[in-house]
C-alpha cells in the first residue's frame, strides 16, 4: 500500500482555475476508480477547511486540516510538520513550490511561467520572493521528481532552472468532454469571438482588446467577450473596454472577471473563434476546450502551439502586436476551409489530451520504485 499525499489547498475555494482545477481532476479520477483502493491511500491536505466536492467523500481519501487562514503559515511551517509526523512513502505538492522544511520524496510541478513571473512578471515582490526561494532555488534542486505539463515546458524548465532533464516527467493536461448546458441564455449575442483564461500580462489580452478595435470597426456586429480575472498590475481590463465601447459607440466587448461552469459551457458552444495568443505558456488549457465544442482556435505561433495542434489553429506571428492579431483573427472569421481543416482534423488531437490519461500518468510517476 502507497501513502500518497496530496497538498489541496488549490481547491477550497469556488473558482476551477489553473492548479485548484489539475488537483479537482485528478482526485475526481482518482475516485472513480475503486480498484485504486488496493494499492493506494491518498492522504489530502488542506489550509482551513473541505470543501464540498462530492468526489472527496470516497473512502481512498483520508482528509486533513491544518486550521489556520494564513497561506504561508500553512505552507512553510505547519504543512511541513504535519507531514513530519505523516511519513508518507511521497508528497505531492502541485503548487510550483517545495517547503524548506519538507523532509520525504516529493514530487512538484514547475512550468517556465514560474520563472517569467520570478524574473520579468508582474506579481508583487513577497510572491516573487516566494517563488525565488521554494520554487527557483530550493525545489529545483531539492524535489526528487519535477513534473511539467508539455515537452515544450520540459525542455524550458530544464534550461532555466538548469535541472537535469531525467529528473523531469512530462504529464500533459487534460480537457472535459464538451458539455450540453443545462440552461439555454438567450442573453448571449449572436456574432461573437471569445477569450477565456485568467488575465495575465502574458496572455494579451490587452493587446486582443487592441485588436478586436480594429476590425470591429468594419464589423459592426461582432463582439468580443472576455472572461479571466484582471492579473495586471495595476488592473487595466475594465478600463479598457469601456474606453474602446466608447470609442466604437456601442458594447463591443463585454469584460467579465469569471463565469460558471455552465455558462462558459455556453459561451463556447456559440462563439466563432477563441483567442488565446499567449506569448509564454506551459501549456493553455481554453484553446483545446474550444476545440472541442468545434470552435477554431486562434493562439501564438510558438513551439508549445505547434506541439499541441500541429498546424490545426490559427498562428499570430507576433503576440505583442495588435495588428498582428488582428490580421489573424479576419483571416479565422473569414477562411472557411482552413476553419474546416481544423474542425475535422480535432478529434485526433483532443484524444491525446484527457483527464483519465493525466491522472493514468500521475499514478504511474508515483508508482515509480526509484522515484
Amino acid at each position: 500500500m502507497l501513502n500518497v499525499g496530496i497538498e489541496c489547498e488549490s481547491i477550497e475555494g469556488p473558482e476551477s482555475w489553473g492548479v485548484g482545477r489539475v488537483v479537482k481532476k485528478i482526485l475526481e479520477n482518482i475516485a472513480s476508480q475503486p480498484e485504486l483502493a488496493q494499492e493506494f491511500k491518498f492522504f489530502l491536505f488542506f489550509k482551513s477547511h473541505i470543501p464540498e466536492l462530492p468526489f472527496l467523500n470516497n473512502s481512498i481519501f483520508v482528509k486533513k486540516i491544518i486550521g489556520t487562514k494564513s497561506f504561508s503559515l500553512y505552507y512553510y511551517l505547519l504543512l511541513p510538520i504535519k507531514l513530519w509526523f505523516q511519513k508518507n512513502d511521497i508528497m505531492f505538492f502541485p503548487n510550483y513550490m517545495l517547503p524548506i522544511l519538507f523532509k520525504g520524496k516529493s514530487l512538484v510541478v514547475l512550468t517556465e511561467d514560474i520563472y517569467y513571473e520570478i524574473n520579468s512578471g508582474t506579481l508583487p515582490f513577497r510572491y516573487k520572493m516566494a517563488y525565488q526561494i521554494f520554487s527557483g532555488w530550493w525545489a529545483t534542486n531539492h524535489a526528487t521528481k519535477v513534473m511539467t505539463i508539455s515537452e515544450t515546458s520540459k525542455k524550458e524548465v530544464a534550461r532555466l532552472f538548469k535541472i537535469d532533464p531525467e529528473r523531469i516527467f512530462v504529464n500533459t493536461l487534460g480537457i472535459d468532454p464538451p458539455q450540453k448546458p443545462t440552461t439555454n441564455n438567450q442573453a448571449l449575442p449572436n456574432n461573437y469571438i471569445l477569450y477565456v483564461g485568467q488575465a495575465f500580462p502574458r496572455r494579451r489580452l490587452k493587446e486582443t482588446m487592441l485588436a478586436f478595435e480594429i476590425i470591429a470597426s468594419e464589423q459592426s456586429d461582432l463582439q468580443l467577450i472576455a472572461i479571466g480575472k484582471d492579473k495586471y498590475t495595476p488592473p487595466i481590463l475594465e478600463k479598457l473596454s469601456q474606453d474602446i465601447n466608447r470609442r466604437l459607440g456601442r458594447e463591443a466587448i463585454i469584460y467579465r472577471d469569471y463565469v460558471g461552469e455552465d455558462e462558459l459551457h455556453v459561451l463556447y458552444t456559440k462563439a466563432r473563434l477563441l483567442i488565446y495568443v499567449s506569448s509564454k505558456e506551459a501549456f493553455g488549457l481554453p484553446p483545446l476546450e474550444a476545440l472541442s465544442y468545434g470552435i477554431p482556435p486562434v493562439v501564438a505561433d510558438s513551439e508549445l502551439n505547434n506541439e499541441i495542434y500541429e498546424g490545426n489553429a490559427f498562428l499570430v506571428r507576433d503576440p505583442e502586436s495588435p495588428e498582428s492579431i488582428a490580421g489573424t483573427i479576419k483571416k479565422a472569421l473569414n477562411d472557411e476551409s482552413m476553419r474546416q481543416e481544423i474542425i475535422a482534423n480535432a478529434p485526433g488531437i483532443l484524444e491525446k489530451y484527457t483527464w483519465q490519461k493525466h491522472t493514468e500518468m500521475f499514478l504511474k510517476i508515483i508508482r515509480q520504485k526509484n522515484l
